[in-house]
């Protein structure tokens, strides 16, 4: 029977740290999590603050105070803590610099700009997910013609493929030969959102960036580099998210 004190155990290593909600449903399939000196079997198990984690044989970290950083991806970089390829991944890179933390949301392989870490997972879902309201801002650089009616005519959104994208607010910045530079900004972040949406403008991206998320900007961040996000900044912007329970959202955002 399942116990429905607590909060499910997937979610407590997620706000604990540890690794995200998905990566701790796959120690707890693999037998690697047990809960009072007993195997799980299944991730449909909740926790109270009683209850002795352990994974892998060590006990579960305490939960530490929730911090955010921003990190300048450059590209070539894959936003992921397992790749099937073995190509480079933003993880690898900040090992040395950060504890473990999971991403905001994703960035695809060639994209390049702002990346939101934390070491709360809880807190990375609740922050990606469209109810959150957060914009997403790129600036897109795209082999193609286009102009202000056609963006005009994609505000309201989009359907592409069958998938529904919302509202797009797009401009054009310059016209450089035979390239143009957009400022594009979304608020869900779907897999691949804003190629997909030049594509249907016949557009061809050959850079993107990342340049806000929400309140947070890349500014002045250098590529490659990574800031904490203040603690009373983050209080700031994020107190209503941060002083509430996460609900258990499952969203595949890979970025754009």
């Amino acid at each position: 029977m399942t116990d429905f004190a607590g909060e499910r155990i997937a979610k407590v290593m997620a706000r604990a740290g540890l690794c995200s909600r998905r990566e701790a449903e796959r120690l707890i399939a693999e037998g690697k999590v047990s809960v009072n000196g007993k195997k799980l079997t299944s991730a449909a198990r909740n926790v109270t603050a009683g209850d002795r984690i352990e994974v892998a044989g060590a006990s579960l970290p305490r939960r530490e105070e929730t911090r955010l950083w921003r990190y300048h991806k450059p590209p070539g970089l894959v936003v992921s803590h397992r790749d099937p390829q073995g190509r480079p991944s933003v993880f690898d890179r900040l090992r040395q610099q950060l504890p473990r933390v999971v991403s905001v949301g994703r960035l695809d392989l060639t994209t390049e700009g702002l990346l939101l870490l934390t070491n709360d997972g809880g807190l990375a879902r609740a922050l990606e997910h469209p109810s959150a309201g957060f914009v997403r801002r790129y600036r897109v650089r795209a082999y193609g013609k286009v102009d202000e009616a056609m963006l005009a005519r994609i505000a309201g959104g989009v359907e592409i493929g069958g998938v529904r994208y919302g509202p797009v607010a797009a401009s054009i910045d310059q016209v450089q030969g035979d390239n143009v530079w957009l400022n594009i900004a979304i608020t869900e972040g779907k897999n691949r959102e804003v190629r997909n949406i030049c594509e249907y403008l016949g557009l061809r991206v050959n850079r993107l960036i990342r340049v806000a998320f929400g309140p947070f900007t890349l500014g002045e961040l250098r590529r490659g580099g990574v800031e904490e996000v203040p603690p009373r900044v983050m209080r700031h912007e994020l107190g209503p998210i941060i002083g509430k329970p996460h609900a258990n959202r499952r969203r595949k955002t890979q970025g754009s």
